[in-house]
Formats: C-alpha cells, sequence, structure tokens
C-alpha cells in the first residue's frame, strides 16, 4: 500500500532532505586521493548528529555504515572503511537522513580527480537519467512512466539498467511501497497522485547488467567488473509537479557559479 503524505509532511520530510543536501556537499568536499570510505562515513555522521538528525543506515538491518560508499565497479551497500580513494576512482555516495521521525534518501557518484572518458560519460548519463525520470513525478502520469524514462537515457548511451535493484517509496520508514524499477513501459503501472513520495535512483553499469553479491553480503558490484554509478533524489509528487526533497544538485550548481 501506497502511504500518501500531506502538504506538511512532505515539508518535514524536505527539512531531512536539506540536511541530507549539505551532508552531500561536506562529502563532495571531503573525497580525494588518499582519504579512506571510514573518514567520509565519520564527516557524514558527525554532521548528521550535529543538525540533530540520525543517519538512517547505520544499523539498518544490520548495517554498520552512516553511508554507503562503493567505489568504481561496486554499485551500491559499500562498507565504509579502509578503502583509500586513488585518482581515477569513481566513488558512489549514498546517504539517508531521519529528522523528526522523516526519511530522506539520496546518492550521487563522484568522481576523484581525472577520470577516464567513459567513466566521464557514465556518471553524466546516469545523472541524466535521474533527472528525465523527475520530470515524470508528476499528477497524470503512470510509475511506468519513470522507470521507462531512466532506461531510454542510459540506454540510449550505450549503458545497461541494473534490473534487479529498484528504487522505493520513502516516508517514515525508509522503504515504502512502490517498488519502482529503472526500466519499464511508459503509461503502464499505477497512478501517480499528490502526496506519493518516491526515492528514484538510477543504477548503472558501463557493461551489462547482471550483478554480484559480495561475501560480506551488503556489497553489490557489476558482474563483469565494469564501472557502475548511482544517483538518487527524494522526489515529491505535487499538484503543482515535481518537488525534489534532497537539494544536492542546487549545491552542485552553487559550485559551479
Amino acid at each position: 500500500m501506497v502511504v500518501k503524505k500531506s502538504p506538511d509532511e512532505i515539508d518535514m520530510m524536505a527539512e531531512a532532505g536539506r540536511v541530507l543536501a549539505r551532508c552531500h556537499q561536506l562529502i563532495h568536499d571531503a573525497v580525494e586521493p588518499g582519504a579512506t570510505t571510514g573518514h567520509l562515513d565519520a564527516v557524514a555522521e558527525e554532521f548528521i548528529r550535529s543538525q540533530g538528525g540520525e543517519p538512517a543506515f547505520k544499523g539498518y538491518r544490520g548495517f554498520p555504515g552512516s553511508i554507503c560508499a562503493s567505489p568504481n565497479s561496486m554499485v551500491v551497500h559499500g562498507i565504509p572503511g579502509s578503502y583509500k580513494l586513488k585518482r581515477g576512482d569513481i566513488l558512489s555516495v549514498d546517504i539517508g537522513v531521519v529528522l523528526d521521525g522523516w526519511v530522506a534518501d539520496a546518492a550521487v557518484t563522484l568522481p576523484v580527480g581525472n577520470v577516464s572518458p567513459i567513466a566521464r560519460k557514465l556518471l553524466a548519463t546516469t545523472r541524466a537519467s535521474l533527472f528525465d525520470a523527475v520530470e515524470q513525478c508528476r499528477p497524470g502520469n503512470r510509475l511506468g512512466d519513470v522507470s521507462s524514462a531512466v532506461q531510454q537515457r542510459v540506454e540510449a548511451d550505450g549503458f545497461s539498467i541494473i534490473r534487479s535493484l529498484v528504487g522505493h517509496g520513502i516516508g517514515r520508514d525508509m522503504h515504502e511501497d512502490p517498488q519502482i524499477p529503472n526500466y519499464g513501459s511508459a503509461g503502464t503501472g499505477i497512478p501517480l497522485e499528490p502526496g506519493m513520495v518516491l526515492a528514484v535512483e538510477p543504477m548503472v553499469n558501463a557493461g551489462e547488467h547482471p550483478i554480484r553479491v559480495a561475501a560480506d553480503n551488503w556489497s553489490v558490484y557489476s558482474q563483469d567488473g565494469s564501472l557502475a554509478a548511482h544517483f538518487e533524489h527524494t522526489v515529491a509528487v505535487t499538484e503543482e509537479g515535481p518537488r525534489i526533497l534532497t537539494p544536492w544538485h542546487l549545491q552542485e550548481a552553487l559550485r559551479a557559479a
């Protein structure tokens, strides 16, 4: 069952999202050659708690980190630790924040210094597919319109949608209905209605789509060892159209100005 949120509840989720966006900015600034993913985790946890929030991931089903930090061919759910970033890496950083009982969830994939042309294209395509999907999060559309938007962009650029991982509804719980595949047919699926809040998260491999889970039972890799990228926003469906509740992209615009 999809739990719709009131405008006031969406505003409260947006407060969690603002904390999350600022946390992503801090992580962006801390990503450099020689930094460990454990250090990034400590930066995130300290900031989130300083804002009165809690890291949504820490302890979730036993996950030990405050963020997921997934380098190169690791798609998602990377456990922060001793991995030391190298120039040319890409790093997917997924962060969840709980504030006053409401959850926000967002991810970006960051380059570490100069990266290869294929890595740059993968990041650009996956990011663009997220915003194509966000544009579909409006009343009168269907869930398949969101999924199809991701697939069309990604496959047109020669990359592969990971088919066994999905986005999700979000609210007081991190994972709510509906599940949101990143592939599908436009005009299908449940109707989108005001009050739905969706964690839209394209996960893309540069190679083929199959994945494997590591021995730690968390870390997910591309099966063929190809680079992987992950971008995510928490998005509310409103009468006025999509409302992004995790505005890390605004921080990107400020840095570029």
